[in-house]
């Protein structure tokens, strides 16, 4: 029964989104292409809809479809996603204000009367579009290092001070690849961490990609003191490989906490959630709070908690979480995407305290669908954390 509403619910999602991509390349004749000699109808409605659906032939075609062919579809069709999102704002923009102009008529008569001004217009925007796209994809593939200095106010044994850092959202796959993975660990690995933290999303929905490229021996390129510890975030549930990915991860020298802890050097412990959203991919799943996963805790040491979403910030600062590190939101990605995840979290990204409770979210590291950041930069997130010693707390 969930499998025919899923089915269902997927097949109304694509019809919406043809047609969305039908009134997109409609306007694009319409308002530029056909007054382009060189391309007639027939050519340019051929090679629109190869841009529209191949990203979801190379997920539907999956590994039925030669490796380099799937690549290809899937790195056409993910640019093609960035440029649709762009476009779709700037055409019903222009549709709004040529049906506005019919009852106000605001337009100055000099640009109707030229039968140049349209493709004029429609081609400046689409110069505009590509350029966006093309900044957008440069800045995702230059991640930089964000450093906030934190305060526990709790001894941590004889531990002074802790260097951790923490990646979220790097959503590995065909278009985050091993490249993108060694470039990561490379810059890890220059900040000399005491500790590794990953809050979720490390793997995208199929694990293929993560196999193919051995990026486990990548990961095992860390070393950090502490070790490298991770949470699911909703990405391994959504392509139903959550024990695959969990399986990869520890074997890549990775422990992944799900509702559980681990005390480390008898100084502090790492607390880590399951995502929120495991319920809807797990019919097995079983909720449990964030008291009974503390169960055993001693709350007079540190605790940081790894939870993907920056949800149940208020749940976490009662039961005496001191640091919090999460993800999933990517600053939304491309703007103006953040003006709704600004709304939808208390924070999307960046630093947040609640007396004890100290929270910091990331914009994450790698991206999800199109390959490209508009109005933020992929981070890794350096923190030194310096907590009080016995003699002051006496």
């Amino acid at each position: 029964m969930r499998s025919g509403i899923f089915y269902i619910i997927f097949g109304v999602l694509i019809l919406i989104y043809c047609l969305v991509c039908y009134y997109l390349g409609l306007r694009g004749w319409q308002y530029l292409f056909k007054y382009i000699a060189l391309i007639n109808r027939h050519i340019y409605w051929s090679l629109f809809w190869i841009a529209a659906l191949s990203y979801f032939a190379a997920r539907i075609g999956g590994n039925s479809l030669p490796s380099g062919l799937r690549y290809g579809l899937t790195i056409i069709g993910a640019y093609w996603l960035a440029v649709m999102f762009y476009l779709l704002q700037f055409i019903v923009i222009l549709d709004l204000v040529r049906a506005l102009n019919r009852w106000l008529n605001f337009v100055p008569a000099v640009l109707k009367e030229n039968a140049h001004s349209t493709p004029a217009l429609a081609g400046l925007g689409f110069v505009l579009i590509l350029g966006l796209v093309v900044y957008g994809s440069f800045n995702a593939k230059n991640p930089h290092v964000r450093h906030y200095d934190i305060q526990i106010d709790k001894a941590a044994g004889t531990l002074e001070q802790l260097h951790v850092v923490s990646v979220s959202d790097i959503h590995l796959g065909e278009i985050n690849h091993n490249g993108t993975l060694t470039k990561m660990v490379e810059m890890i690995n220059r900040l000399e961490p005491d500790l590794v933290l990953l809050p979720g999303d490390i793997i995208d929905e199929d694990v293929g990609p993560f196999i193919k490229q051995n990026m486990t021996a990548t990961f095992q390129q860390l070393g950090p003191k502490y070790g490298i510890y991770a949470v699911p975030g909703n990405h391994e549930y959504i392509g139903g490989s959550i024990k695959d990915a969990v399986y990869l991860l520890e074997q890549a020298g990775v422990k992944v906490l799900r509702d559980s802890f681990v005390k480390i050097d008898d100084s502090f412990y790492i607390v880590g959630r399951e995502d929120s959203s495991h319920p809807q991919f797990d019919s097995e799943a079983q909720i449990r709070s964030l008291a009974e996963a503390l169960v055993g805790v001693d709350h007079s040491l540190p605790l940081i908690l790894l939870n993907h979403q920056p949800t149940q910030l208020n749940e976490a600062k009662a039961e005496g979480i001191d640091l919090q590190l999460s993800g999933h939101t990517h600053r939304g990605q491309m703007f103006p995407i953040n003006l709704i995840t600004s709304r939808i979290f208390e924070i999307d990204w960046g630093y947040l305290q609640k007396e004890d409770f100290q929270l910091i979210v990331s914009s994450g590291f790698g991206t999800w669908g199109p390959p490209i950041r508009v109005g933020n930069k992929p981070e890794i997130v350096d923190i030194t954390i310096t907590f009080k010693d016995q003699l002051q707390l006496q």
